[in-house]
């Protein structure tokens, strides 16, 4: 396992370095695409929400690995390699493993312990699958990934620690008219107006329409997909064009969309106030940004978004289960490392099967030679004789080899067993070589 990430985050990267690097979501395809065309990768899988931007590869050269990925990065994100350099991370190996699964418990997101990171985890290696980019070992790494974010949200309480920054959203929102924000009461009988229908959107239309919000409208560039959403809560949908007529009628809006330029101008507000007798409350939570900072500034308006909400998170208290969580990852990483090496003791075990058995079927032939009077009867005794004495001395050390590989530096047991028996490296190769469907051969 060679595995490596390069990336930036809320943790990394002020807002508006991630603004800016953002990926659209058709952007991730040729990403990927670029990505296993260098050199030094194989595989490849993109991790991009709100706010991070992660390149899973398996590298056979570490350092030419971090500059390929890290210019890549810059060329698909729009933002210079010097610029963004100073903001990167990079993780090998076990400490890439102990990354994701970090981020798939929630213990790396900014608001701690909220669980949509898991679809877009999901979503993720969906991408990489149908680009094909995604091999044997991103396709186990996230989908293990996965398993231990339903393990840690199912084992503990991580999910009383942080909830999705839809809630979080509101909460600050709520918290502007309330000392002890309740999102419900708060959003009870408001007339709330979403912005997008992708799944950031759908969540807050839903968590607004179960606070009892008396009109919920959904706006967005596909009137179809709106409609979809607005249906299936009782609202009603509208086009990106109709904004400005809905935004003056609403008391909350949400904002998330893909747009690469902005949705909500400090014009388009601050006509929207004129004349209100009660504030208009919006919450942005696109990458990059949907609603124009200057609104901050816009009497009447009260604008909470990723900037805002990255510092009202470095506040929130953490739970104790956080400390179970960490406790979780730490042996779900052991375990895959284990998992890892020993797989790769496999091919070497196979080959040497494979050799043993062409020994035995070389020897039969030779003594069908000399003995040409044997019958069926006693050619099958010999032959499951001879197999038998085989297999009892190749049980023990492939047994025990395949244990010891599941070691720190268990790789080099692979290498004894292949110099001992004088095994050709390309056959080995060739026993289980993998694709980019997560199969093998």
């Amino acid at each position: 396992m060679s595995l490596l990430v390069v990336g930036l985050s809320h943790r990394s990267a002020p807002v508006s370095v991630l603004e800016r690097a953002a990926l659209a979501p058709d952007a991730r395809g040729p990403l990927l695409a670029d990505v296993v065309g260098a050199e030094p990768a194989t595989e490849a899988a993109v991790l991009s929400t709100c706010n991070r931007i992660e390149l899973y590869a398996d590298v056979d050269k570490f350092h030419a690995g971090v500059a390929e990925l890290s210019t890549l990065l810059a060329l698909h994100s729009g933002v210079a390699l010097e610029e963004l350099t100073p903001y990167l991370y990079v993780h090998y190996e076990d400490r890439a493993v102990h990354h994701l699964f970090s981020v798939a418990c929630g213990l790396d997101s900014m608001v701690v312990g909220e669980g949509q990171i898991l679809g877009q985890i999901k979503d993720a290696l969906a991408v990489a699958q149908e680009q094909h980019s995604a091999g044997k070992l991103l396709n186990d790494l996230f989908q293990q990934a996965l398993r231990v974010g339903k393990r840690a949200h199912s084992e503990t309480g991580i999910d009383k620690a942080g909830q999705s920054l839809v809630t979080f959203g509101l909460e600050q929102l709520a918290a502007a008219e309330a000392e002890a924000p309740d999102v419900e009461r708060w959003a009870k009988d408001k007339r709330a107006l979403v912005i997008g229908a992708g799944s950031m959107s759908a969540l807050a239309a839903t968590t607004l329409w179960r606070a009892g919000v008396t009109e919920l409208v959904i706006a967005n560039r596909t009137l179809e997909r709106a409609d979809r959403l607005a249906a299936s809560l009782g609202g009603r949908a509208a086009t990106i064009t109709d904004v400005p007529r809905e935004l003056a009628a609403a008391d909350v809006v949400v904002s998330c969309t893909g747009a690469t330029g902005l949705v909500l101008s400090a014009a388009v507000v601050e006509a929207a106030v004129a004349g209100r007798t009660s504030p208009l409350a919006l919450l942005d939570l696109a990458m990059p940004r949907d609603v124009d900072a200057v609104v901050h500034r816009v009497a009447g308006a009260r604008l909470v978004d990723i900037e805002s909400l990255a510092e009202a998170a470095a506040d929130a208290p953490m739970a104790a289960d956080v400390d179970a969580v960490r406790g979780i990852v730490g042996d779900e990483v052991a375990a895959f490392g284990a998992a890892q090496r020993a797989a790769t003791i496999t091919p070497t075990v196979i080959a040497l099967r494979t050799m043993a058995s062409d020994v035995v079927a070389g020897e039969m032939a030779r003594l069908e030679g000399r003995l040409p009077g044997l019958d069926e009867r006693e050619r099958a005794e010999i032959t499951q004789t001879v197999r038998r004495v085989v297999d009892k001395l190749l049980h023990a050390p492939t047994v025990r080899v395949k244990q010891l590989a599941g070691e720190p530096g268990g790789a080099s047991y692979a290498d004894a067993l292949r110099e001992l028996f004088d095994l050709d490296p390309q056959t080995v190769a060739a026993v289980s070589k993998p694709n980019r469907s997560g199969h093998e051969n």
